[in-house]
């Protein structure tokens, strides 16, 4: 008896000193359990963590950590209150879950009473005159992830977007971005899924209807998994759509199906996965998981949910707290008694003052309100290999992007290679035409041209393959009255083309609808117009030097220089001269400045010819000196001029600039209907521009054509100007040599690759053409598709030589001056020959009567002698007067 007493008091005191040396603090866990699940992921994570805990004894060492677990059922509130109360009764350090907010409003209001830590890790909406001081969320605190959510929407600069949310909750989470529209110019529509019903394919069917192509989904991961079904199953998943979810377990869905589709992406992540411990923590899990009951289909097998990873972390922290608590006992609590646990609020601070860094990255909690407000979230994006991570939020920091501009570089042609590409265009010369052959052709070998080569090199950079389809309508693109959409752009935002690859031009309402590349061909509008007919040269072009008015200035100077000569020829004394020099004593002085003489010497003047009169007198002299000056410049300035009127043929054109097309109405002009010229001047508020197009508005049924084909058949057959692109006019140029361009350029712009809004292609395609422009492949392609047979008759245009037409009348004036002085010689002969014949006559006369009166008077040898001196003197005047 006395041995077993001593045995028996060995015992008493070795599991006395078993109690001082190991502390057993025991847990509870309130779950709430779904009919299609026999165990919650929750309570699977708390167990998994207490025997992690137990299984670590650098944690804990002298500490074993047990619990207690209660079922119930989804808003059964009141069972709730019952099962925590029999949780305290047992003595418990902190409660855990339930999740659903009817259920935790019960359970924390005892909690809170009894001042034992309740623990949540679901997202809960705190109130505003929050008292529940003995509450603690390992959730983000929810404000925090609203900032987050429009962060990454200024992140992605998102100008329109719609949000659908699963719950009322979702709008609480959305509050910043509700907000944001007047801060940030945001277009935000909100819809909500119907609920109680997973079928969301109505509603996706009017967002896919409505063109919105930014959508931000707020619902649970299980949801989640349904929409990305459906909207795979309505041809939603291209690259065009950018799906945001805000649950934290899109990483945990199985997104293989959609890797490949091009769309994009994005959710927050809020597990720390390149921590090498959270990895071996959750390949763990995931061989629990896979040994045990089969989890949600809608997750990957085996993996750790945000909330698990919550719970996880959760736990831990109660052992952190533990480790540093001393001294500390847990006592039964009675419900209906209403006395606390005196150790709760020390407790309480202890589990607020930890820190760990645990699966959800670190924690920290805030000591007024036991909130969750220092996090991390990644920002992650599905890639054809899985998803990445492309940023870091932080609640303090922002947004922190962490894609390298390396792997964007190694990035560029990856999402293109191995895609065929619908490719929109138009038939139009020399950008997209038919291919001449004597086989059928088909596909993309039907078309050759500019557009076509700039399509292989593209190809060829960023390694896709395309089909090319001509638009339905044959237009470019041009808004209606009620502002839709028509031609290649109208195919561009229904997502009908991924590229337009013609001579789209780019213009301000364009970009608003639809996204361009860098231009890849820089151009303006100009008018075509058929080539003005060259004037016909004339006999007497020689005289075109000069205009007419200048021609009798001339003329009526040289006729007023000669009389003013020849006044003051007569008035000077020293322009008189004696004939017979010999003869001192001679009387008889001579000027030779007549009248004709002095016209003679200003003809000759002017003619640079010179003639023998010369003056002497200083002021004959001055007038000669001014004379000759002036026919200095006259002579010199009709050289000049003369080489280019001669040599050049010159044009008559009626118009010479788009200023001359609006002054008149005789010529008709326009533009082609629906195409970028035709909106340029529709939209213009240049006077001129805007009076050009009322004039072709006035008459679209004929101003306006269908295509540049029609117009420049216009152009070739009737009185029309057509209003296009220089590019295009300067290939119609090279090949039609009756058409030419009139004017310079009325603005200036450029044809670039046409991409639908938020397209993936659009960056890559820019960076392509900018590769092609800086190997000058896109100048080789223009002169191979421009080059034309040229005009002959422009070749030689500055060296033509000068025919009949030209100097003709040169020599019909020298025939009419041969021909003129013929007939003044002949009338000078005759009035000569008259006047010779009237003194002769009146000599024979004057010698008769001298006759008779002689042998009347008999007179003597003296009176003989006087009459041979009158006959001799009547001879002399007869010769003088001749």
């Amino acid at each position: 008896m006395e041995s077993r007493s001593r045995l028996l008091t060995c015992l008493l005191l070795a599991a006395h000193l078993w109690v001082c040396v190991s502390q057993v603090l025991r847990i509870g866990g309130i779950f709430e359990t779904r009919e299609s699940e026999l165990v919650s992921m929750d309570e699977l994570a708390f167990k998994f963590a207490v025997n992690n805990i137990n299984r670590n004894k650098t944690l804990m060492p002298n500490t074993t950590l047990t619990y207690d677990i209660q079922r119930i059922n989804v808003f059964d509130g009141f069972e709730a209150s019952r099962r925590v109360c029999d949780q305290l009764a047992l003595g418990v350090v902190a409660v855990f879950g339930p999740s659903h907010s009817s259920s935790v409003s019960a359970v924390q209001s005892i909690c809170n009473a009894l001042e034992v830590p309740h623990i949540q890790t679901r997202w809960k909406h705190p109130s505003v005159d929050n008292k529940d001081t003995f509450f603690i969320n390992l959730y983000p605190e929810y404000t925090a992830i609203a900032r987050a959510i429009l962060d990454v929407v200024t992140f992605f600069k998102w100008r329109k977007l719609t949000v659908v949310y699963e719950d009322s909750t979702g709008l609480m989470r959305m509050q910043e971005l509700i907000k944001a529209p007047a801060k940030f110019n945001l277009k935000v529509k909100i819809r909500q899924l119907t609920p109680g019903n997973q079928d969301a394919r109505p509603l996706l069917k009017e967002l896919k209807k409505d063109k919105e192509f930014f959508i931000i989904f707020d619902c649970t991961y299980r949801m989640a998994s349904e929409l990305l079904k459906q909207l795979s199953s309505m041809g939603m998943m291209t690259e065009y759509y950018h799906f945001f979810f805000t649950t934290l377990d899109l990483f945990a869905l199985d997104l293989e199906p959609y890797r490949y589709s091009g769309v994009n992406m994005t959710g927050f992540r809020l597990l720390n996965i390149d921590d090498p411990w959270v990895t071996s923590t959750m390949d763990k899990w995931a061989m629990e998981r896979l040994q045990g009951p089969k989890q949600d289909s809608s997750l990957m097998d085996g993996i750790m949910t945000t909330d698990a990873a919550l719970m996880y972390d959760a736990v831990h922290m109660v052992a952190v707290a533990s480790q540093r608590a001393t001294q500390m006992t847990v006592s039964s609590l009675q419900c209906h008694r209403h006395k606390p646990w005196r150790f709760g609020p020390r407790f309480m601070n202890l589990f607020k003052e930890a820190q760990w860094d645990g699966l959800t990255g670190h924690i920290v909690l805030n000591k007024t309100d036991g909130l969750r407000r220092d996090f991390d979230l990644d920002i992650i994006s599905l890639k054809e290999d899985g998803t990445a991570r492309i940023a870091v939020w932080n609640s303090y920091t922002g947004m922190n992007l962490t894609e390298s501009d390396r792997d964007k570089n190694n990035n560029v042609t990856d999402s293109l290679a191995n895609r065929t590409l619908i490719v929109t265009t138009i038939l139009e010369n020399p950008y997209v035409m038919y291919k001449k052959s004597d086989k059928e052709l088909v596909g993309n070998d039907r078309f050759e041209g500019y557009c076509l080569d700039l399509l292989k090199e593209l190809s060829n950079i960023l390694g896709f393959t395309y089909e090319v389809r001509l638009v339905a309508d044959g237009k470019y693109g041009a808004q209606n009255d009620k502002g839709e959409w028509n031609g290649m752009v109208r195919e561009l935002i229904d997502h009908v083309a991924d590229l337009a690859v013609a001579p789209l031009t780019i213009t301000y309402v364009r970009e608003k609808v639809i996204d361009f590349s860098k231009p890849f061909m820089t151009l303006g509008i100009s008018i075509l117009y058929r080539k003005p007919n060259g004037t016909n040269p004339g006999v007497f072009s020689f005289l075109n030097p000069l205009s007419p008015d200048i021609w009798m200035y001339v003329l009526l100077a040289c006729t007023g220089v000669s009389c003013v000569l020849f006044v003051i020829a007569r008035f000077t004394p020293y322009e008189w001269y004696n004939p017979h020099p010999c003869n001192p004593s001679s009387t008889l002085i001579q000027n030779n400045f007549t009248l004709l003489n002095s016209f003679w010497f200003g003809v000759g003047a002017l003619m640079r010819q010179g003639s023998e009169l010369m003056p002497k007198a200083l002021s004959t002299r001055i007038v000669g000196g001014i004379w000759w000056f002036f026919t200095l410049i006259i002579i010199s300035s009709y050289t000049a001029n003369l080489a280019a009127f001669l040599t050049v043929e010159r044009m008559d054109a009626p118009i010479d600039s788009a200023d001359d097309l609006a002054k008149q109405t005789r010529i008709e002009y326009g533009a082609v209907r629906d195409g970028s010229t035709m909106t340029f001047f529709k939209k213009s508020k240049i006077s001129t521009y805007e009076k050009m197009w009322a004039f072709m508005s006035s008459r679209k049924n004929t101003a306006l054509v269908k295509n540049n084909k029609e117009g420049i058949t216009r152009v070739l057959t009737t009185d029309y100007a057509m209003l296009m692109e220089s590019t295009s006019i300067e290939y119609i140029s090279q090949r039609n040599c009756n058409l030419t361009q009139i004017g310079g350029l009325i603005d200036s712009k450029g044809y670039g690759v046409g991409t639908p809004i938020g397209s993936p292609y659009r960056d890559k395609v820019t960076i392509a053409i900018l590769q092609l422009q800086e190997e000058g492949k896109l100048h080789m392609m223009k002169e191979k598709w421009w080059r034309g047979n040229g005009c002959p008759e422009e070749d030689n245009k500055e060296a033509n030589a000068l025919g009949v037409e030209n100097i003709g009348g040169i020599f019909i004036v020298l025939a009419a001056g041969l021909v003129l002085s013929v007939f003044v010689a002949i009338g000078e002969f005759i009035y000569k020959a008259r006047r010779n014949a009237d003194i002769e006559e009146a000599f024979c006369f004057f010698y008769g009567v001298q006759s008779r009166q002689f042998q009347r008077r008999g007179s003597t040898s003296s009176s003989g002698t006087s009459l041979s001196t009158d006959l001799e003197s009547g001879r002399l005047l007869g010769d003088d007067t001749d």
